[in-house]
């Protein structure tokens, strides 16, 4: 079984995608149809389907889209986490159409002023929450949120927290610390997992397979194929490759690992880190 553990989609007809620039080629719709065949034709077998946009519908979208696809086997959402029912919404959510497919939580941290968002009171009650209801949160930051991840990681050690994209290494200057050595303390945490996955996005625009393997090879250092999962980030990949290549390369990437190794990157830690 080979899982995509990080995709999107998108219909700019319903909602704006207001992050994405005016002119860039991802700037159109992007539906489960357009990802389907090129994901069939790479073998991938199962999907988790990641939120995209911070407003309370497009996750029970996702989760109807999830209940009628068999493709995503999972939907990670967003609601507030500071909203003092956080906890009553996210049984309301998993009553909904679809609702069993919701996996997990996240929310777009990165663009948060703050970089200790992730400490405040009423968003640690939320992740609380959270691992309450059995659900995993994604960490979708910068680097200069990983060591507030790591704190907050510490203090809920009955939630599980995924890493999205490795956090974003500085691929493009190359300039790999504090963000390597921020990794690895909380990949030291034994209830965080990561995706190996974004990367491109954050190589220069002249990339080759060369300039990934520094931060994919720190990233199993760190996490070890049992905590590191593939994720396409597709759409978002298509700027810099196609979904086929993007497979290749983390294929091409992880060539030194064992094949019970790379079945569980490829496969296993997503279907278990994400109970699909």
């Amino acid at each position: 079984m080979t899982v995509d553990a990080h995709h999107h989609v998108w219909d700019l007809s319903v909602r704006d995608q207001d992050w994405i620039p005016e002119h860039s080629p991802i700037r159109r719709d992007f539906t489960l149809a357009d990802l389907e065949p090129g994901a069939r034709a790479a073998g991938v077998d199962r999907t988790v389907l990641v939120q995209t946009v911070t407003v309370p519908a497009e996750t029970p979208e996702f989760l109807a889209l999830a209940a009628s696809h068999d493709l995503i086997a999972g939907v990670v959402g967003w609601t507030d986490l500071t909203r003092p029912d956080v906890a009553d919404e996210l049984a309301r959510l998993r009553e909904l159409p679809g609702g069993r497919h919701l996996k997990g939580i996240r929310h777009q941290v990165q663009a948060e002023p703050d970089p200790d968002w992730l400490l405040r009171p009423d968003v640690r009650r939320g992740l609380a929450a959270v691992a309450a209801a059995g659900l995993v949160y994604d960490l979708i930051v910068l680097p200069r949120h990983l060591p507030a991840c790591t704190e907050a990681a510490a203090s809920l050690p009955e939630l599980t927290f995924v890493l999205d994209h490795l956090g974003k290494p500085p691929l493009a200057t190359g300039a790999l610390e504090p963000w390597s050595r921020d990794l690895h303390a909380l990949a030291a945490l034994p209830n965080t997992a990561a995706k190996l996955s974004g990367l491109l996005t954050e190589a220069s625009p002249t990339w080759t397979v060369t300039d990934l393997r520094p931060c994919a090879d720190i990233a199993l250092e760190a996490f070890g194929p049992s905590r590191l999962m593939f994720g396409s980030d597709w759409p978002v990949c298509t700027e810099r490759a196609s979904y086929g290549e993007v497979l290749r390369i983390a294929r091409e990437l992880t060539d030194g690992l064992s094949p019970a190794e790379r079945t569980r990157l490829f496969g296993t830690t997503a279907a278990r880190v994400y109970d699909l």
